[in-house]
C-alpha cells in the first residue's frame, strides 16, 4: 500500500492549512457546544462531518417537496427548496475555492441554510410570522401569549432545526460546529435582539459580521435565487425573453457574448446562454471584488499571517464577500424585475393565496383542538413544557385542560409553529384536506 494513503484527518488538516489562504476558517478551529457523541472519524474534518450530518437529516430530505416559487408537483423542472440548496452549494464552493476559503465550511452552511423554511415558499413564512404577532384575525391568540411567543423567520428556524428539532443522536439536534451554525443563521438578515427562541445563542457572534465562508453562502444564495427564479419564470411563460434582454445586466452579457448571441435562431438556446452569462457575471464580480476587499483589509491592518487575521477577523465588513457597487445596481434591477414580473405573477399569486389559506387553517385547527395534533407533538408538549398528555386524559377533562394549560402557553404555540414549519407542501395539503374537507376515502 502506498505509505501516503489513506489520508487521515491529521494529514488532511495539515494539507488544508497549507492550501487555504490566511483569511480562511480552518477546520482545527471548529468549536461545538457538545463533544461529538461518537468516536471522531479519522477520515473527515469537522466541517465535512457537519455537511454529512445535514445531508442525512430528515429536514434536508423534506426540502425536495417544498416550493421555491413555482409549485413542484405541477411539473418536473421548477426548482424546489432542495434543488435551490444544491445550487447555492455549488456557487458557494466556487466562490470559496477562488478566494482560497474553506469549501467544506461553505458547503456545510449552504446545505443547512434553508432547513427551517416553510412549505409554500416565503408565503408560509409570512403567514406564521403574522399569526405569532397576533395579526391574523382567523387565529385569535391571547395577547399575553403574543407578547411572549416571539416571531418567525426561516434562518432562525433553520438554526432551531439543527440545534433542537432533529433527532438522530442521544441528545436533541445535530450538534453542528458553531461556525456552521453561525453561517446558517447569517445567510440572510439577522438582529442581535430578534424575538425568537433560539435554543443556544453561544458561539453565534450575533453582534458581529459572519465569517467569510458564511458571506460566500449569503451572496451565493442571492445569485442562485434570482437567476433560477428568472429561468423558471421564462420556462413557465411568466415573462418573455425579449423583455429580459432589455435589462441592463442582460445587455451587458449580450454585449460580451457578441453577435453570436443574436445569430442563434433557437430562443431556448439564447435563453440558456443568457442565464449562464448572468450567473458568470455575478459570480466573477463577487470573486474579483471580494479579493480586492480582502487584500485591502489585510494591508490596512498589516496582517501577514493567519493568527493575526484571526485576532481581527470580526472587524471585517458583512459585505466583504459581495458585489461591486456597479454590479449590485444590475442585481437590484434584476431582482425588482423578477418580483414584478414573476413573483407577482397571477399563477404565483394564486398559489400564495392557497398557501395562506392552508397554513392559517392548519394553525387554527391545531390551536383550537390540540387533540388533532400527531402524538409526537403532544409528547413534546408533555416532555418539554410539562403539559398533561391529552391522550391520557378522560375525554371530559380535555377541553378544560386545553383552556387552562395549553392556551396560556407560548411554548405550545411555538410547538405548533415548529410542526407546521417542518411540513412539506404535499404533507400540508394532505393535512388540510383531511381536516377541512373530509371524505370516506381518506386514510387516517
Amino acid at each position: 500500500m502506498n505509505p501516503e494513503l489513506p489520508r487521515r484527518s491529521s494529514r488532511l488538516a495539515d494539507e488544508e492549512a497549507r492550501r487555504l489562504v490566511l483569511v480562511a476558517t480552518l477546520s482545527v478551529e471548529a468549536t461545538r457546544r457538545r463533544p461529538v457523541e461518537e468516536d471522531p472519524s479519522e477520515f473527515r474534518l469537522a466541517f465535512q462531518r457537519d455537511r454529512d450530518r445535514v445531508l442525512h437529516s430528515r429536514a434536508f430530505r423534506r426540502l425536495k417537496h417544498k416550493t421555491q416559487v413555482f409549485v413542484p408537483h405541477v411539473g418536473d423542472h421548477p426548482r424546489t427548496r432542495l434543488t435551490h440548496t444544491l445550487e447555492v452549494g455549488q456557487l458557494a464552493r466556487t466562490i470559496a475555492r477562488a478566494l482560497g476559503l474553506n469549501e467544506d465550511l461553505a458547503e456545510a452552511v449552504a446545505m443547512g441554510h434553508d432547513l427551517g423554511h416553510t412549505a409554500f415558499g416565503h408565503t408560509g413564512e409570512t403567514v406564521l410570522n403574522n399569526i405569532l404577532h397576533g395579526e391574523n384575525p382567523e387565529v385569535s391568540l391571547p395577547p399575553e401569549v403574543v407578547a411572549e411567543v416571539g416571531a418567525f423567520k426561516h434562518n432562525y428556524q433553520s438554526l432551531r432545526v439543527v440545534d433542537l428539532l432533529e433527532h438522530r443522536y442521544p441528545k436533541p439536534g445535530l450538534n453542528l460546529t458553531d461556525q456552521v451554525r453561525e453561517g446558517i443563521l447569517k445567510h440572510t438578515s439577522w438582529k442581535v435582539d430578534y424575538p425568537f427562541p433560539l435554543p443556544n445563542r453561544e458561539g453565534l457572534y450575533l453582534d458581529r459580521p459572519c465569517h467569510l465562508e458564511g458571506q460566500a453562502v449569503a451572496v451565493a444564495d442571492e445569485i442562485a435565487q434570482q437567476t433560477h427564479d428568472l429561468e423558471d419564470g421564462l420556462r413557465a411563460g411568466s415573462v418573455r425573453l425579449e423583455a429580459v434582454e432589455e435589462l441592463a445586466v442582460a445587455r451587458r452579457v449580450i454585449d460580451e457574448i457578441g453577435p453570436g448571441y443574436h445569430d442563434e435562431r433557437k430562443s431556448w438556446q439564447r435563453q440558456n446562454t443568457l442565464i449562464r452569462g448572468v450567473i458568470r457575471l455575478f459570480v466573477s464580480d463577487v470573486i474579483e471584488t471580494s479579493a480586492e476587499r480582502i487584500a485591502g483589509f489585510l494591508e490596512r491592518h498589516g496582517i501577514t499571517n493567519h493568527a493575526a487575521f484571526a485576532a481581527r477577523s470580526r472587524e471585517v465588513s458583512q459585505t466583504t464577500v459581495w458585489f461591486s457597487s456597479r454590479t449590485e445596481e444590475l442585481f437590484t434591477e434584476l431582482k425588482a424585475f423578477i418580483y414584478g414580473r414573476i413573483i407577482n405573477e397571477s399563477r404565483v399569486n394564486r398559489q400564495d393565496w392557497r398557501a395562506r389559506k392552508v397554513v392559517t387553517a392548519l394553525f387554527r385547527a391545531f390551536w383550537r383542538e390540540p387533540v388533532v395534533l400527531p402524538p409526537y407533538v403532544l409528547m413534546r408538549a408533555r416532555d418539554e413544557l410539562d403539559l398533561l398528555y391529552l391522550r391520557d386524559l378522560p375525554l371530559d377533562r380535555v377541553a378544560a385542560t386545553v383552556a387552562a394549560r395549553y392556551h396560556v402557553s407560548p411554548g405550545f404555540v411555538r410547538l405548533i409553529t415548529d410542526h407546521i414549519a417542518g411540513m412539506s407542501d404535499r404533507f400540508a395539503l394532505e393535512e388540510y384536506e383531511f381536516l377541512e374537507s373530509p371524505s370516506p376515502d381518506q386514510q387516517i
